[in-house]
């Protein structure tokens, strides 16, 4: 699954998410400080029930839940929260990303890799008491193969499968029309096969009505209200051993100033930040008593994206971006007109690293950049002639304008609780400006509307990349057009490139490492060039949690790493309460037969409405994942 921006895009999602070896491996845990302490205030009274000695963590978060329903979900939160609820075939370890058994215990291909046998554990059982099997799985990515709503976040898997059965209860077979180099990197929930086959139309359910849900994850969602917090208990039952803390709740803030305040107050136990503190949040919380602050190298880029005219698969245009942007000299011109290091050590105050090729420098093995020739260094003078170039030449008044006399006016949707995007709207408004260009900096709190319509000429944008990099890849392709005109689908904002498709069909069936990133690479540097995405930093994973709540718990890297929106579970799982803390053991926080061991229900306090952590698992772009 993924988490973007545009809703930031979080799959995304936000809406990525390399084939390694199978094989249950240790994960390791980064212990925080044990400090005596309670929670307090009400909203921590609210999170745990009055007198039971139940632990609950308490998350804020900067976004809301765009579905709960694992076929529509892009938003980073939603993703998250579907990863605690669902179990996938593969999980990734967290300290090198490499592939570990989750419901398929192991794998293997046949010699031409069009056919992948699963094992699927025999002691995972759904929450209803129900075991979960092969057939659940058939189910799953049958159902995607077979409708276009349940497609909607991770279709992009499926689009090459020929054919899924369940032979016995545990084996599935998957059958390729092509070899497909994500088959242990299936991002995918599978959900319960017995209740969801009631469900009459995919596109529309959202999976939030009849609680408790079923699940057979380490979390079952008990609770949710809408733009409110999802409530979630600890399952027992769960396979790899149950989570520590009783409960987790995922609380919205709207306001993330509030949020920070909610955490030195011990109302919540953790801040994430939209999608990560502010430097002067960080640095407010630096050497507070009992809260820990982490940060570090992320796995989300933020870019700037360019809507080049919206459409259907079809070829039906939609939308009102303006058609200037259709140029490339004119997306080049303006990329080049933007201060990358300026946008680092003004605005990100070094919790970041400049931006360049699309993915993150965390993952090695992908990332790229442009050589010093291609590079669109910050030049504003060769932008100025390449928009003169373009046939837009300043006026008497020192506005830009084409040959029909018609000023460059742009429009760019920013998150309206994002400080960052605003910040940056105020940069590129006056950079801008200096070439003639007037910009108006359109913020709200609902940045999806728009984004889907295709009514919007630019984008504040931004995806968590998973250790696969297929599903970010995948957003820009013709296939992940809309069938329908403002529908939800997976792109991100309308790229449709034939060059840069057949590179993409190239690296999905490309088995081998190396010459797989390579051609990921070369994806890279055609999107670059086309100009449609100016990736401009990447942020570090800036967030905070009390140590009186909280005595252990797991990044992602587990030397140096995320705690919230990782690629996988392991954060909340491995969880424990602090000594002294409500409902806290006074063993503190030790790991079981070498795997971290629990996380209860999380109490989760979302911030920042308009702030899409890994972008609109769009998908994760309100961060797809």
């Amino acid at each position: 699954m993924v988490t973007s921006s545009p809703p930031r895009p979080v799959r995304p999602r936000g809406r990525l998410r390399l084939l390694l070896a199978s094989g249950a491996a240790a994960l390791a845990l980064a212990a925080g400080s044990v400090v005596p302490g309670s929670p307090v205030g009400p909203a921590a009274q609210e999170a745990r029930a009055a007198g039971s000695g139940t632990s609950t963590l308490t998350v804020a978060v900067a976004q809301s839940v765009d579905s709960l329903s694992p076929f529509l979900a892009q938003r980073l939160v939603s993703t998250g929260v579907s990863r605690l609820m669902y179990d996938f075939l593969t999980n990734y370890d967290a300290k090198d990303n490499h592939t570990v058994p989750g419901l398929a215990t192991k794998w293997e291909s046949s010699p031409d890799k069009l056919t992948w046998t699963y094992t699927i554990r025999s002691d995972s059982k759904w929450s209803d008491g129900q075991r979960a099997t092969a057939e659940d799985a058939a189910w799953t990515f049958n159902t995607m193969m077979t409708d276009e709503g349940a497609a909607t976040s991770n279709g992009s898997f499926v689009g090459n499968f020929e054919k899924v059965t369940a032979p016995a209860p545990d084996k599935l077979v998957i059958e390729l029309k092509q070899p497909q180099a994500t088959m242990t990197a299936l991002d995918v929930p599978i959900v319960p096969k017995h209740v969801w086959e009631k469900v009459s139309d995919f596109s529309k359910f959202n999976n939030d009505k009849d609680f408790p849900i079923v699940g057979n994850g380490p979390f079952i969602l008990t609770d949710y209200k809408v733009d409110s917090y999802v409530k979630l208990k600890a399952n027992k039952d769960f396979w790899r051993g149950a989570p520590k803390f009783d409960e987790i709740v995922f609380r919205y803030y709207k306001d993330q100033d509030a949020a920070v305040a909610a955490l030195r107050k011990g109302e919540v136990s953790f801040v994430a930040g939209s999608p990560s503190l502010t430097p002067a949040q960080a640095a407010s919380l630096q050497g507070a008593d009992n809260i820990k602050v982490n940060d570090a190298p992320g796995r989300r880029f933020y870019a700037l994206a360019v809507n080049p005219g919206a459409q259907t698969k079809d070829g039906k245009k939609f939308g009102d971006g303006d058609p200037a942007l259709r140029d490339r000299k004119v997306r080049q011109a303006l990329f080049m007109a933007v201060d990358r290091e300026a946008v680092v050590d003004k605005v990100f105050q070094g919790h970041a690293v400049e931006g360049e090729g699309y993915i993150p420098p965390r993952f090695d093995s992908y990332f790229w950049k442009p050589s010093a020739e291609q590079k669109f260094a910050y030049d504003p003078a060769k932008a100025g002639a390449l928009l003169d170039e373009a046939g837009y030449r300043k006026n008497g008044a020192g506005k830009r304008t084409g040959k029909d006399g018609k000023p460059l006016d742009f429009r760019i949707l920013c998150h309206a609780t994002d400080p960052n995007d605003k910040a940056i709207g105020k940069y590129l408004q006056e950079w801008w400006g200096d070439l003639g260009i007037g910009l108006k900096v359109d913020c709200m709190d609902n940045v999806s509307d728009p984004w889907f319509a295709g009514e919007y000429d630019l984008a504040f944008d931004g995806w968590s990349v998973n250790p696969d990099p297929d599903f970010v890849m995948s957003i820009h392709t013709c296939a992940a057009l809309p069938a329908k005109a403002k529908e939800t689908a997976a792109t991100d904002n309308f790229i449709c490139d034939k060059q840069y498709d057949e590179l993409y069909a190239k690296q999905l069936a490309e088995y081998d490492p190396a010459k797989r990133a390579d051609l990921v690479k070369r994806m890279e540097s055609r999107l670059y060039d086309l100009g449609y995405m100016n990736v401009m930093a990447y942020p570090n994973a800036v967030e905070a949690y009390r140590t009186d709540q909280i005595a252990s718990i797991t990044t992602m890297p587990s030397d140096a790493g995320n705690i919230y929106g990782q690629d996988g579970y392991w954060s909340w799982w491995s969880a424990a309460p602090a000594t002294g803390a409500p409902g806290g053991s006074s063993g503190g926080g030790g790991s079981s037969t070498g795997v971290l061991v629990g996380v209860g229900v999380a109490v989760v306090v979302l911030a920042g409405g308009g702030l899409l952590f890994a972008m609109r698992r769009r998908s994760t772009a309100e961060d797809r994942e």
